[in-house]
């Protein structure tokens, strides 16, 4: 990073906007795709709860501080404890996950971490999701990664900043 990009960041954060101007006031469909994201994840087949970690685990897995914050308030006003939330980035040896919900985290991980071997979700992993997961539930938590996924590059390239509403601060 060099040092104008560097400034250029710092001030927008002292200005208490982001660095994109607000996508839904551009693109108004942005409203009606979102909405229709959250209502197929709202079906029930999966707990909110889960698609709540799965969500996090994303936010910390590309470094976002906008949407690992978003997420973890969005948990807690939920009533999840503070020791999972917390314990999501170290989810694999900690004890306060299901087992279902630890698949989950594995499935979000291996969609957006590369794998070794080339192959980001092997046959192991789907068998072991759909082995807790029936085919509705399965597809809602696959459809959950892209509903994150998707506002991952608006949280990348706007660069919202956390802790504030999004309508607070587009530029």
């Amino acid at each position: 990073m060099n040092s104008r990009t560097s400034t250029s960041t710092a001030d927008t954060a002292q200005q208490g906007t982001s660095r994109m101007s607000d996508p839904a006031a551009l693109v108004p469909e942005l409203k009606e795709l979102s909405g229709w994201l959250f209502r197929a994840t709202g079906n029930r087949s999966v707990p909110r709860a889960t698609i709540g970690l799965v969500h996090l685990r994303a936010g910390q897995i590309v470094g976002n501080t906008y949407l690992t914050v978003m997420h973890s308030a969005n948990l807690r006003k939920a009533g999840e404890s503070e020791e999972r939330i917390a314990a999501v980035a170290s989810w694999r040896d900690a004890p306060y996950f299901t087992e279902a919900e630890r698949v989950a985290l594995a499935l979000v991980e291996a969609v957006l971490l590369p794998a070794a071997d080339g192959e980001r979700v092997p046959d192991e992993l789907y068998a072991e999701a759909a082995r807790h997961y029936d085919p509705t539930a399965l597809a809602t938590l696959t459809i959950a990664i892209g509903q994150v996924n998707f506002f991952i590059a608006l949280a990348l390239v706007g660069k919202p900043l956390p802790g504030k509403s999004l309508a607070e601060q587009w530029t």
